[in-house]
């Protein structure tokens, strides 16, 4: 009996495994982590995932990327029946299949961006715009007041500040010191299309976004699994404390985090939940054709709260439109194997 449970017990190791309301900031509007849990069953090696599958066959090993890992095809589940924001259409779970493709192991730096933008002089949207939504607790008491006639009215703990851009997000006095392995903000998803575009490589679907996410896992709330403290240890940058005006911080991290703070999963990705939004290339209503249509963001922010804001799940999604910007929405890149 004791040979037989073993013998399930490698199979399954290997088996296939409220509102902050930053989605309303449209402008049509106005550390290293500890290895993961030995229970976490590991990833297999390149060129033997055919369990990911629908054919059978020798595959040929994908060339390594440098801070890219290589995501395994085959036929994935994504959404949930068990929704926490109906409205958000995080239901119903249902199978797509996907082709094996890279994703990038960290958000998009400050540092990676700027190297972008010397080589292409790019001038994003926000500082076409002249602006950027900011949170509250990044201003002063006398410049929230003077911005009282600035805040976005469903989410008063939200401001658009002049000259607030990518240079300058935390505010228009604000620089990049310090900040160059944080993830790039204030970027649209115009902005992070042309990023990809120039690097070689494009953004994620919604898909692909969630399947990495999960990391070969069915049916869990986080790359890592269901608990969100495991070893009570944090893994991910989060809002910890009283919305909007306590964040007590106890991740370490008041605002973003460094794009390699947290590992999350066995793909060796990193802040897939938590720290900044992300850019996904779905449109949120695939039957939209205007000019400025949302796009799908996954994964939360550093903003984000079980008690208002529960979306630094695998499953869970919002929308901005394509010209939307803020400090709490980056991007990260995919790429075809």
């Amino acid at each position: 009996m004791k040979i037989i449970a073993l013998f399930i017990w490698v199979i399954l190791c290997n088996s296939a495994s409220g509102d902050c309301g930053c989605q309303d900031l449209n402008r049509k509007t106005t550390a290293d982590k500890p290895p993961l849990p030995d229970q976490v069953c590991q990833q297999r090696k390149r060129g033997a995932n055919s369990h990911y599958r629908d054919y059978y066959g020798e595959l040929e090993a994908e060339p390594e990327i440098k801070d890219m890992s290589l995501i395994p095809g085959g036929t994935v589940s994504v959404g949930t029946d068990e929704p926490h924001f109906s409205a958000d259409r995080e239901a119903p779970e249902r199978q797509v299949k996907l082709h094996d493709f890279f994703l990038d192991k960290y958000e998009v730096s400050n540092d990676a961006f700027a190297e972008f933008v010397l080589a292409t002089n790019y001038t994003t949207e926000a500082e076409r715009f002249g602006d950027s939504f900011l949170f509250k607790t990044l201003l002063s008491s006398s410049e929230q007041k003077d911005l009282e006639d600035y805040r976005v009215a469903s989410a008063v703990w939200w401001y658009k500040v002049a000259g607030v851009s990518w240079r300058h997000p935390n505010g228009a006095d604000s620089n990049l010191d310090n900040l160059g392995r944080h993830p790039v903000v204030h970027v649209s998803w115009r902005d992070a299309v042309e990023y990809c575009s120039w690097a070689g490589k494009r953004l994620p679907s919604e898909a692909e976004w969630e399947a990495s996410c999960r990391g070969g896992k069915e049916r869990k709330l986080f790359p890592w699994g269901n608990k969100l403290m495991p070893r009570d240890e944090h893994w991910l940058n989060i809002w910890q404390g009283d919305f909007p005006d306590g964040n007590l911080a106890e991740d370490g991290y008041e605002y973003t985090c460094p794009v390699d703070a947290f590992r999350q999963n066995v793909y060796d990705l990193h802040n897939m939940v938590g720290n900044v939004w992300e850019w996904t290339a779905d449109l949120w209503d695939a039957n939209d054709v205007s000019q400025n249509p949302n796009r799908v963001k996954k994964g939360g922010s550093y903003l984000c709260h079980k008690s208002y804001c529960y979306r630094y799940r695998c499953a869970a999604r919002s929308q901005n439109t394509e010209d939307s910007s803020a400090g709490n929405l980056g991007f990260r890149c995919a790429k075809n194997a």
